[in-house]
């Protein structure tokens, strides 16, 4: 299971009851943010979740909506007792972030670990969590994340036992590792079915609509993308400054196949986006005006069958 919280939806600068961005998700003991806009530690106290456990951020990109949050959370990270290292992971401009960083958060008790991530995309793991960057197009270099959560084939226990494969094996077989016993070798393929469908969901802010978007959340569970205005008369200036149209982000749900999509990033002029969520639903109907703290624990999908 993946849980998934959006802790801030604002987009440039912060109004009343909606903070700037950032998201946080949790999986298996594993805790990672994604962006970290002014506002996240309430909103993680808020939510009663612990910032001194998180084990990994991403920035997206590195403009202050999405990053001016960051030296804070660490000071609360340090005083709340936290020695273990802190990955940290962002397009080239990592060092020059982390440097203007260390000038107000400079005695933190703990190791950043930075990890640049270089060319147009890449991935890493973290925990059990597959995680890929994939270049948008912003007014600076700026990362789409698209986080899959993988599972295992179905162990056959009963070919296991025909096959006569002790018991003691099955659970190295199940986690898709060689096992040997009394000088016969068994392989997973002997006792494991066919894949079954993982967890994917995608988070995308601060870019015009592009094609990558849309290869990326194929089919994903949960889209969580830029909706910086809803106002079609706002479209001019979404061009100008590289964001994304809610209708625009919209249409790239339903081309992808996606199970639901989160609009999140408002424009701080968006006092009620709300107010589009019919037309928007006209495009897309699964998708979802978002606001500070909105949660959701995606499961992995009913084997067919079943």
């Amino acid at each position: 299971m993946l849980d998934v919280y959006l802790l801030g939806t604002g987009g440039t600068s912060p109004v009343p009851e909606r903070w700037l961005t950032s998201c946080y998700l949790r999986c298996e003991g594993m805790a990672v943010l994604i962006d970290c806009g002014e506002g996240t530690q309430i909103a993680l106290k808020e939510r009663g979740l612990s910032f001194k456990n998180i084990d990994a951020v991403l920035f997206t990109h590195y403009h202050a909506d999405h990053t001016g949050g960051f030296p804070g959370l660490l000071l609360s990270m340090g005083k709340s007792g936290r020695t273990e290292p802190l990955d940290v992971y962002g397009p080239e401009g990592l060092d020059r972030l982390i440097h203007g960083v260390m000038c107000i958060a400079h005695r933190i008790p703990f190791e950043l670990r930075l990890h640049v991530l270089k060319g147009r995309e890449c991935g890493f793991t973290l925990g059990k969590l597959e995680v890929r960057a994939f270049d948008v197009m912003h007014s600076v270099k700026c990362f789409g994340y698209r986080v899959d959560l993988p599972r295992s084939a179905r162990f056959e226990a009963q070919k296991a036992k025909e096959l006569g494969i002790p018991v003691r094996l099955w659970g190295t077989l199940q986690k898709g590792q060689n096992a040997e016993y009394e000088g016969v070798t068994y392989t997973p393929d002997m006792v494991l079915g066919e894949a079954r469908q993982g967890i994917r969901m995608v988070y995308v802010t601060d870019t015009l609509p592009v094609k990558a978007i849309k290869e990326e959340a194929q089919g994903a569970d949960l889209l969580i993308a830029e909706g910086m205005y809803g106002d079609p008369e706002k479209k001019e200036n979404a061009l100008k400054h590289r964001h994304m149209m809610m209708q625009e982000a919209a249409a790239i749900a339903a081309e992808a196949g996606v199970q639901e999509l989160w609009l999140t990033h408002y424009s701080p002029s968006e006092h009620r986006p709300e107010i589009w969520l019919e037309e928007i639903r006209k495009i897309f109907p699964e998708t979802v005006i978002s606001d500070e703290g909105a949660h959701k624990d995606l499961p992995f999908p009913e084997d067919p069958g079943k």
